[in-house]
């Protein structure tokens, strides 16, 4: 697999100590809140802060794989990339079908846990999405990684906004709006790390089958 390995700025970031610490960092974060909210989401009543849960539990689960793909060559970082735009789309799948059940039942909202859950996820997730900056222009997998935490932060905001209007309208639509919102999210990132991973694994076909491109242009 050699014949096959990424040179050049991206190849020094995904073996630098840097990386690996940002990538345990947001591992540890995002599977340990991801459970908290998760649990918050079943006493609030909220389908959205459930959808956040599986977007904090998603990314930990394929940060970790991202943790075992460094030092794999491009082609198999990309393989892994393209496992986790599968991975997120069925999760965006998931959300989207059990949102959809959701809306024929009329369990009333915990407005105030779902607002303090979502609160602390997102400083959980601004914590997790700093050590990733210096990162988030790199190979498929690197992005990957970087869209996941980006998705968390936004979903964060987004159900705080809805347990706000769920406290002030006394329904629960806010809570399902953000849901739905929240899988189309998963669902277009999804498309994207699966557009990048295909990119990627083209690159090295061709240079399987044109090797003089490949030594007149490494990168």
């Amino acid at each position: 697999m050699a014949d096959d390995d990424c040179c050049g700025v991206d190849e020094e970031q995904i073996r630098s100590p840097g990386y690996r610490r940002a990538l345990w960092i947001v591992v540890a974060l995002n599977v340990g809140y991801g459970v908290i909210e998760l649990f918050g989401g079943f006493m609030a009543n909220s389908q959205a802060l459930k959808a956040d849960a599986l977007d904090f539990l998603g990314d930990g689960s394929i940060t970790f794989l991202g943790l075992l793909a460094i030092g794999w060559s491009l082609a198999w970082r990309a393989r892994s990339a393209f496992i986790q735009g599968i991975f997120l789309g069925l999760l965006g799948l998931w959300v989207l079908a059990s949102t959809v059940l959701k809306t024929l039942t009329d369990t009333p909202v915990e407005a105030g846990l779902m607002g303090l859950f979502a609160l602390v996820a997102l400083i959980v997730n601004l914590i997790a999405v700093l050590p990733l900056l210096p990162y988030r222009d790199g190979d498929a997998n690197m992005r990957a990684v970087w869209l996941f935490s980006r998705n968390d932060a936004i979903g964060n905001v987004a159900v705080i906004i809805a347990a706000g209007l769920v406290a002030l309208t006394s329904t629960r639509w806010p809570d399902l709006i953000v849901a739905f919102l929240i899988a189309a999210l998963f669902l277009h990132s999804a498309w994207n790390i699966l557009r990048d991973a295909r990119r990627d694994l083209s690159v090295v076909t061709s240079r399987k089958t044109d090797p003089l491109a490949s030594e007149a242009n490494p990168e």
